[in-house]
């Protein structure tokens, strides 16, 4: 048997934080584990609202004013000096909410007087099966559990050497429909209120009988043993049995409507959606369970192709407790934080379901923070940074799908709000593709005000389509939402008084500065977010149109746009400016590090294009200074990678993986004065816990060992010196190359670059400051070695290291 990584516990879980996740992009599932085991469920379409929000909450700001005219009004009250006017005019902008991630049920597992045996707990982060051993009076019980993407269903498999006897039950903490055995029938609320919005009563609030949306949500468990099984109104027993398979699966209305969002959906029948759960459910359970595990393991190693060893080490079975929370071993640590995103990443986003929201597909919170939705002016982008990088290709689909549906929303927004072409998001959406401002007319305009969320969102696909090399996904997919965004950005930038093009209004995210009357204000200046943000989409899209062959004439506007965009500057302490002159700023450690976004993730802002200017960023990133919560920590992360400056990065991600001593359950300041960390799970926390920190960290990990930026291959660009020892294997690197890496005493022992395009190419390859051409034959690879890049002047590697 292959040798794999696993992560032990020594006991069950008694809360969620502590529980162990399980998914397949659709169902998630945090296995408590024990004698009485929870499983603690969740699936990807089951959201508060309706299709119809989006279009409902624009038809509401519209009314109350809001469109081009009052734009015109509020861009006229900045050029004269007016924030407070221009705020308030701006506030009418603002829709209700995006709609909540909610819990679906809870399944009960309860095996009479058995106890477990140590380690309690072993997940096993290659095949994703969570293995548990428990003693029943005669003999012992193994128990695993996963949820497979193939079977579309959770798995649990108890198999004994002795007779035992267990009971299912199924409960949900939203509104029960019916409940029968072992079918649940499940209301889901139409409209939810994030903790914030306090005066909105109920925060929770069901559809009426006439409702156009009706709300409802499904779960069947199917059992095979060969016990003998009494089935009751509350669940079902199961007596004198060696072996039993339950299989859970769900359904929901929003299931029929992601995957078909203009027809089955509207006449999808109560009984065809619990039926699909039953059919699902029963087709599992009566397959063998060899069968189902072989076809799960299969399906799980297919999607993920990138392994690290940090220090040498990957195999075998790390204590959670001891070797990670409370280990000494820096290199194993990251090891694991790059597998455990990469497994959690793989666990909740998969092609055909929902994008991995704030808390990837695990939220066990009817009211959880921030709604547990998607924030799109850096969590959502970051859960997704790995996924290129790590060869996560099925993976990353679903972000794609996200991306199309807002789209759709943001046309209209853009029409209707800003008079533009084009489509628009701003900081927050949800699954049913929310585009407008959020803030209920009263929210900051520092978080609420932000017309760059889907600029940004492109970026990811982008990144995806460079390091993947999928032309044919460029064309048919990719490059029609990148071109909305273009042409939003160009009815947005106007001429400012140097000539120039900048945004007006503009937001830096969730910062402020203290403004003319001396009050903090967030609006009334560029932000550098923006311009390198529309920098980068306008250098992408004229790629695009060369890559693909197309005429297109919006290049030509591109082209005047791109020359005549204000440029980024450089404040009086020769920090990089975060907005287009010299302020106070409110919160000067401030853990958004939007300034930065062409260092990482973009590449417009680089030590080789623009060397003062990169500079100037690193003085900033430097006055920022150390953590403060998951996703700032894992930002830094990267960002220090593209400085080089690993030592700087290690050290940050050692803080990020220290065990989190607070109240988990306690909603911690947002400016970053009490430090998160890792939860007795590996969730990293906020607090509360978000899942974009564990998903950041593999990326600012691999952009350690691996960068492509630029035209050029860098290999071990910024290895930290402690870092003596590793190899990491299947990393994605521009333009469709996998690449292998080895070091030894922090010296490159081997890499292989692979061609994943058949196409004849020279690759420039860089290592510890020389370059060399690589000459790589469509569909082979090329061996290196660290000799290779002695003679960087005049070397070029070719057929004789061809494999």
């Amino acid at each position: 048997m292959t040798p794999t990584l696993q992560l032990s516990w020594d006991s069950p879980a008694d809360r969620w934080e502590e529980a162990t996740p399980l998914g397949n992009g659709r169902i998630g599932a945090m296995a408590f584990g024990g004698a009485s085991a929870r499983y603690a469920l969740n699936d990807a379409t089951v959201w508060s609202g309706t299709p119809d929000g989006p279009a409902r909450a624009l038809r509401d700001v519209i009314a109350a004013g809001a469109g081009p005219g009052r734009l015109t009004e509020v861009r006229a009250a900045l050029a004269a000096g007016d924030v407070r006017t221009a705020e308030e005019l701006l506030m009418s902008f603002e829709g209700r909410y995006s709609q909540e991630f909610l819990p679906l049920a809870d399944v009960a597992v309860e095996i009479p007087d058995a106890a477990p045996l140590g380690p309690a707990r072993v997940l096993d982060l290659d095949d994703a099966v969570l293995t548990e051993t428990l003693r029943v009076p005669g003999g012992t019980v193994r128990r695993r559990s996963w949820v497979s993407a193939p079977a579309r269903a959770l798995i649990v498999e108890l198999t004994s050497d002795a007779e035992f006897a267990a009971s299912v039950s199924l409960s949900t903490p939203l509104r029960t429909v019916a409940a029968d055995g072992l079918m649940l029938e499940v209301g889901i609320p139409v409209d939810g209120a994030p903790l914030h919005e306090s005066s909105v009563e109920p925060p929770l609030r069901y559809a009426d009988d006439d409702s156009d949306f009706d709300a409802f949500a499904a779960v069947g468990v199917a059992l095979d043993t060969d016990g003998f099984v009494e089935v009751a109104p509350t669940g079902a027993t199961v007596h004198g049995a060696r072996r039993l398979l339950i299989a859970l699966s769900t359904s929901s209305r929003a299931e029929f409507w992601w995957a078909d969002a203009g027809g089955e959906w509207r006449t999808a029948s109560r009984e065809a959606i619990r039926d699909r759960a039953r059919v699902r459910a029963d087709a599992a359970a009566h397959r063998a369970s060899a069968e189902l595990l072989a076809e799960h393991v299969a399906d799980r190693r297919r999607i993920a192709r990138a392994r690290f060893a940090i220090g040498g080490r990957r195999e075998g079975t790390w204590n959670v407790d001891r070797d990670v929370l409370h280990g000494e071993d820096a290199l194993l640590k990251a090891t694991i934080a790059a597998e455990y995103g990469a497994y959690l990443l793989s666990s909740s986003s998969r092609a055909g379901g929902p994008a991995a929201n704030l808390q990837g597909i695990w939220n066990d919170r009817l009211r959880p923070a921030w709604s547990s939705n998607y924030t799109i002016n850096i969590n959502t982008q970051m859960n997704y940074w790995a996924a290129p990088v790590l060869g996560l290709d099925d993976p990353m689909e679903p972000l794609l799908a996200l991306v199309e549906r807002v789209a759709r929303t943001g046309t209209d927004t853009a029409r209707a709000l800003y008079g533009a072409r084009g489509w628009v998001a701003h900081h927050n959406t949800d699954l049913w593709g929310w585009s407008l401002p959020v803030g209920m007319g009263h929210g900051a305009p520092s978080w609420a005000i932000w017309m760059m969320g889907g600029v940004w969102l492109t970026h990811n696909l982008w990144d995806a389509y460079e390091i993947g090399g999928d032309l044919a996904l460029l064309g048919s997919r990719i490059w029609p939402l990148m071109r909305g965004a273009v042409e939003f950005c160009l009815d947005w930038l106007v001429p400012g008084p140097q000539g120039t093009l900048r945004t007006t209004p503009s937001t830096s995210p969730e910062n402020s500065f203290i403004g003319p009357d001396g009050a903090p204000t967030a609006i009334g200046l560029t932000a550098a977010s923006d311009l390198s943000l529309i920098q980068g989409l306008f250098e992408r899209a004229l790629a695009a149109i060369e890559a693909l062959g197309i005429d297109d004439p919006l290049g030509e506007e591109i082209d005047r746009a791109l020359t005549a965009l204000e440029p980024l500057s450089v404040d009086a302490d020769g920090r990089l400016r975060e907005w287009s002159a010299d302020v106070v700023e409110v919160e000067p450690l401030h853990r958004h590090l939007s300034p930065l976004i062409g260092m990482y993730p973009l590449d417009t802002l680089t030590r080789e294009r623009e060397p003062s200017l990169f500079d100037a960023g690193v003085r900033l990133l430097d006055a920022r200074g150390a953590g403060a919560m998951g996703w700032s920590w894992a930002w830094k992360i990267a960002l220090r990678a593209r400085t080089g400056d690993g030592d700087a990065a290690a050290a940050l991600l050692d803080e990020a993986l220290t065990p989190f001593e607070g109240d988990v359950t306690r909603h911690g300041p947002v400016d970053g004065s009490e430090w998160g960390g890792l939860l007795p799970n590996l969730f990293s926390t906020h607090p509360p816990f978000q899942i974009d920190g564990n998903l950041g960290f593999p990326a600012g990990i691999a952009e350690l060992l691996l960068q492509s930026h630029g035209g050029v291959v860098r290999l071990l660009p910024a290895l930290p010196s402690l870092w003596r020892v590793g190899d990491a294997q299947g990393l994605g690197a521009r333009t469709g190359l996998v690449v292998d890496l080895a070091w030894r005493d922090g010296v490159l022992t081997g890499a292989r670059l692979r061609d994943t395009l058949g196409a004849d190419r020279v690759v420039v390859v860089e290592h510890a400051g020389a370059r060399i051409d690589v000459r790589l034959p469509g569909g082979s690879s090329v061996e290196l070695t660290a000799e290779d890049f002695t003679d960087a002047a005049s070397l070029a590697i070719g057929g004789h290291h061809a494999r």
